[in-house]
């Protein structure tokens, strides 16, 4: 790895983690029905990078090389990402789906308030049944992923691949 990732690594994380808290601070005045689809997709996030993460590790770079002589589009970013796999998985896995848990925590406690609030309820069940809600959706959502993510690891680097090259190509333009 750089030298210098340590700090790109602390300056991405704060700059997404502004935005991410920026976003669930804002949310928190919407409604529940709003509020909830968020958090689900919050969680959702941190589950398909935690998948992105993985699949780099146990992608072969055999697959991309021969698809690349092949000038098949995705296949140059597709071994950028494998050759980079450290990297990609300590961004993926740590870096964004870190964040996405501490950010899925502030959405619950919104959450967690407005159930509160609206149902006149006691405040100790309903944390702990939004946590536990938040908690198994994440630990077992990432770990469903994981196992896709191996299994298919050539498929899901090869559409972020894919992915890559549209976006740079679009810049070009």
């Amino acid at each position: 790895m750089k030298k210098n990732w340590p700090q790109k690594v602390f300056f991405l994380s704060f700059l997404l983690a502004v935005i991410f808290s920026g976003l669930s601070t804002y949310c928190a005045d919407l409604n529940v029905l709003l509020l909830t689809i968020i958090l689900i997709l919050v969680i959702f996030i941190g589950i398909v990078f935690d998948m992105i993460g993985v699949a780099t590790l146990t992608s072969r770079q055999a697959t991309f090389h021969a698809m690349s002589s092949k000038k098949i589009k995705g296949a140059k970013q597709s071994l950028f990402l494998i050759k980079n796999n450290s990297l990609v998985s300590s961004v993926c896995n740590d870096v964004i789906g870190d964040i996405c848990g501490i950010v899925s925590g502030s959405l619950g406690a919104s959450l967690t308030a407005y159930l509160v609030f609206v149902l006149n309820a006691n405040p100790f069940w309903i944390t702990i049944f939004v946590t536990a809600l938040i908690s198994s959706l994440t630990v077992g959502g990432k770990a469903f992923g994981k196992q896709i993510a191996i299994k298919k690891c050539d498929q899901i680097v090869y559409v972020v691949g894919k992915f890559l090259q549209f976006v740079h190509f679009q810049n070009i333009k």
